[in-house]
């Protein structure tokens, strides 16, 4: 998986691609710790439209970084949730932690 972090005004997005999994998690750590740091940063988005797989590990990862963003008072957003990835997140009832836009 690759993970790419831009920042644009005061939102962060969190661009993922492949398979999201546990092999990505320093990757996908790596970028949501930077946006946590960055003081300007009032929004996390993790778009999600390049995400071809994912599975319990990276459930697991966007918790995490909920429960950090939470700490901050940081709203986080899953974008372009389509296929198998939005069926996935609506089984684990993601929409009710999450906002999915």
């Amino acid at each position: 998986m690759q993970a790419h972090l831009i920042t644009e005004q005061a939102t962060a997005r969190i661009r993922l691609i492949g398979r999201f999994d546990f092999s990505g998690h320093r990757e996908f750590k790596y970028c949501y710790e930077a946006a946590l740091k960055e003081p300007s940063v009032r929004q996390i988005d993790v778009d999600l439209h390049d995400v071809d797989y994912l599975d319990s590990s990276a459930l697991g990862m966007l918790l995490l970084l909920k429960d950090y963003a939470d700490a901050r008072a940081l709203p986080v957003s899953l974008l372009n949730c389509g296929g198998m990835v939005k069926e996935i997140l609506d089984v684990a009832n993601f929409g009710v932690v999450f906002a999915m836009r």
